[in-house]
Formats: C-alpha cells, structure tokens, sequence
C-alpha cells in the first residue's frame, strides 16, 4: 500500500500532459481531421510556457501570475501552430496525416531555431532560469479521506485537478450539448450534417482550435511540471503517446482519463523498480523504452477494436454521397 501512494502522484504527474494531449486528439478526430502533430503542438506549446516564464521574471513580474500567463500563452501558440494544419487540411484538402507529419517536423526545428536567436546561439533555454513555476498542494480536508485523501489531494499539482475537470468538460461539451452532437456527425458523416444545415468547415475549425489549444497546454504542463527548462528533448515523443492514449481510451473522455493514468504508470515504473521483486533485476535501460513498448502493445491490442469516427481523417467533398 505505501508504494502505491508513493507512486501514484508521479503517475498523475506524468498522465496529465498525456490527458490533455489525448482530449486535444479526440477533439479533432471527433470532427474528422486525424491530428498526428499532437506532438509537435506540445513542443510549441512547451517552448513558448518556457520563455514567457524567462522573459516574465525577467521583466519583474509577479511569480503568482506567471505560471497562469504562461498556460495562455502556451494555449494560444498551440491554437495558432494547429491553425497551419487547418489551412492545409480543410481548404486545401492536403493529406491530414502528411500535413501533421510534416508540422511535428516544423516544430523541432523552429523552435530550436529560435533557442539560438534568443538564448545566444544555444539550443536550449537557459538552464535553471525558470523559477516561477506550479508547486505541488496539499487540500485541506480532502487529503485526510482515507486510501483516496493521500494518492489524489496530498503532494499534487493543481494541473492535475485542472485535467480532471477538462476530462468533464470534454464529456459534457461531445455529449451532451448541440456543438458536440454536430461535432459528432462532423466526424461520422459530413454531407448527412451538411444536408441538415450544420457547416462542416466551421465545426471542423472549432474542433481543430480546441485541439491546439489542449495540445499546448499539455506542452506547457509537461515542462512546468517536470522541467526548468526547454530543449529538443523535452516532449520526446508523448504526443505519440497520448494518440495511443486516445486510442486505447476508445475516442472517449472517460476512456482518456484511464489510459493517461495507466501510461503514467508505466512511466513512472522505473523509478520504483528497485521495490518491485519481479522488476528488480532488469537493467535501468529497459524503464526507459517501456513506456513506448507498451504504447506498440496497446496500438497492436486495440487496433482491431477501434472505434474511431468513421469520416476521420477523410478530405470533405460537398457532392459526396
């Protein structure tokens, strides 16, 4: 028992950004535009939370707004970054998973680029410079629920309790409201929602601006949370893994919160091997690519049983019927 509460909040620590990115995915697949630039949106979304910390407690800002302005800034990068992958996606009809391929490509670049234009020629940020950044709570009362109060609401981010409500927001807005019904039809079949007046391109948009926005964030959780500070390798390659995420969670909010939360463990797995007796003796290598096996497992298991919409990733033609 102790080691679960050991390791469930760095479990919860690492499933978030995988949460966030996974609703980020559902949101755009929802509608029909397959977003494998999942990834590449976290870098930007990563990149940008970085230096407007730097620049932010350069500039003398208070530390207790610097964390929410960058999550905004992060969020409003990633709405912009996505945007390139709409204009090629639903007016120019490009190949959605070639434009998502060739935007996580961009991002690795770009933002190494602009490391070295605004951190002398380095391609990082500066080391250690971010300082104001979310620690991690305990809440009252809650923390003392027995088995529940110490895994959940002890040593926790508020990101955490950020990606639970976001986790019922998403449930409530695909579910149980009339955007989220015509998002739905958007993503099973467009002409039959355009014939009843729903349009497409708009509902698509709006569900590709939801899924920047998340992926940013999810950018911005992830280097805020365990980070201080940004290179190529900060994201490396979760943005995979919260499409993983979203397929094992079967394109459902609820399904996305139980998958986040098992990749969180498997991530986290290494650090308590040494406590586990079966686990024990396996070399510290091993921890490193095991959540990445696990990802190709569940991609194998679930492919078969995939309940994804059926016009994602499907270019829209108006005269198709």
């Amino acid at each position: 028992m102790q080691l679960i509460y050991q390791m469930f909040p760095l479990a919860l620590m690492s499933a978030v950004p995988l949460i966030l990115g996974a609703l980020g995915g559902l949101y755009s697949e929802r509608c029909g535009i397959v977003n494998i630039a999942i990834d590449g949106t976290m870098q930007i979304g990563a990149f940008v939370a970085c230096i407007t910390i730097i620049f932010c407690e350069r500039a003398g800002i208070s530390n207790t707004i610097i964390p929410w302005f960058a999550l905004l800034t992060a969020i409003l990068s990633g709405m912009a970054f996505i945007a390139i992958h709409g204009v090629a996606s639903i007016h120019f009809r490009a190949d959605q998973t070639i434009s998502g391929t060739a935007l996580n490509v961009l991002a690795g670049g770009l933002t190494i680029y602009l490391c070295q234009i605004l951190f002398n020629g380095q391609k990082q940020t500066d080391y250690y410079a971010m300082t104001s950044s979310f620690t991690k709570i305990n809440v009252p009362i809650l923390q003392d629920i027995p088995f529940i109060g110490p895994i959940l609401f002890k040593n926790a981010y508020i990101t955490t309790y950020i990606a639970f409500f976001l986790v019922f927001a998403t449930w409530y807005i695909v579910y149980k409201t009339p955007f989220g019904l015509r998002l739905r039809s958007c993503g099973e079949f467009p002409q039959a929602s355009a014939s009843m007046g729903v349009n497409v391109t708009k509902t698509r948009w709006a569900g590709l601006m939801f899924s920047g926005a998340l992926s940013g964030l999810a950018g911005a959780v992830l280097i805020m949370t365990t980070s201080s500070y940004y290179y190529i390798g900060t994201v490396h390659g979760l943005g995979f893994v919260a499409i993983a995420t979203l397929i094992f969670g079967q394109w459902n909010p609820w399904g996305v919160l139980a998958g986040g939360i098992f990749f969180g463990f498997a991530q986290v797995l290494g650090y308590f091997s040494s406590s586990i007796p079966l686990l024990s003796g396996l070399p510290v290598e091993f921890y490193s690519i095991f959540p990445y096996i696990v990802t190709i497992l569940v991609l194998i298991l679930f492919s078969g049983k995939s309940a994804a919409p059926k016009a994602s990733g499907e270019i829209y033609d108006s005269g198709k019927r």
